[in-house]
């Protein structure tokens, strides 16, 4: 029988101190608690700002679901989710509980440039019930906001992965077709200090899918 996780959340918070700001960064946190602050109107990057603000207290509300966010005057400036992975993604092949994505991470455009997504990452990271997953991040240059920082996808892809590292993410190897559909892409991951080698184990078995389904089918 296997051991249903527990999927412990400890809030922690941090301050970032700029000449223009004082930013809280805190998590993770409840969805009665994000109801209760403003979501900036320039978080779209995915969906509408109301909508991604939805998404991010449905994710609170999950079990696994962690929100940690940057905080400004009682405004969402910028934000990092952690969850299971989507069940339509490889990732969710084998169900493992053990399993976090960081889902989406983004920051507000007048908040750029201060290294407040580290800092998100970081809060993230001090949580010692992280060290119970691997933490994966797939980074896709379709994502980036290339149009507005003017970087090429390369120094795009440079700073993604100094952002990652603050957290212990680095790049992986896969054979994910997406991932793989161009150079640039990446799998980030990080293995916390208590995986059980099964759950690596397993972990390895999925990052090349494909190749164990060639030979299984062969």
């Amino acid at each position: 029988m296997v051991k249903h996780l527990i999927h412990e959340k400890n809030y922690h918070t941090s301050t970032m101190q700029t000449d223009l700001w004082e930013i809280k960064i805190e998590g993770p946190i409840p969805h009665s608690q994000l109801k209760e602050l403003k979501f900036h109107d320039d978080l779209q990057a995915f969906r509408p700002a109301s909508k991604q603000f939805q998404a991010l207290k449905e994710i609170a509300d999950l079990e696994e679901g962690r929100i940690i966010v940057g905080v400004v005057n009682n405004t969402i400036v910028g934000y990092v989710t952690f969850l299971h992975p989507d069940p339509l993604e490889r990732w969710s092949y084998f169900k493992m509980d053990d399993l976090l994505e960081l889902g989406a991470i983004e920051i507000a455009p007048p908040y750029r440039g201060i290294k407040l997504g580290s800092e998100l990452i970081r809060v993230a990271m001090m949580d010692k019930a992280m060290e119970n997953y691997i933490i994966i991040s797939t980074e896709y240059y379709w994502h980036w906001d290339l149009k507005n920082t003017q970087l090429s996808v390369w120094n795009y892809r440079k700073i993604m992965e100094k952002m990652m590292s603050v957290g212990g993410l680095k790049p992986a190897p896969t054979d994910d077709p997406e991932i793989i559909s161009h150079p640039a892409n990446c799998l980030m991951v990080r293995i916390g200090e208590h995986v059980a080698n099964s759950s690596v184990e397993k972990f390895d078995r999925l990052r090349f899918l494909d190749r164990e389904r060639y030979r299984t089918n062969k």
